[in-house]
């Protein structure tokens, strides 16, 4: 009386499927495709990073007080 040749029953199974397939990916899109901040450590400021370059030797003391001096003068501070 009510069978239909299981053709609903079935419908609804590939929607499912179809439901957990999304449901994964997007948690797989957002929980992957973001960098965290444990894994790459805190962020160094500006002047660490100035810092750490004159310690390589990447720049010259004259070109860290150039660079300071910008850096201060643009964050209001001199």
């Amino acid at each position: 009386m009510f069978y239909d040749g299981g053709y609903i029953m079935g419908g609804m199974h590939g929607l499912w499927w179809i439901f957990w397939i999304a449901l994964v990916g997007v948690i797989v899109f957002y929980g992957w495709g973001r960098p965290s901040s444990r894994r790459h450590g805190p962020r160094e400021s500006p002047h660490e990073v100035l810092k750490r370059r004159l310690a390589n030797g990447e720049i010259s003391a004259d070109e860290y007080e150039k660079r300071q001096l910008l850096l201060d003068r643009d964050a209001g501070k001199g």
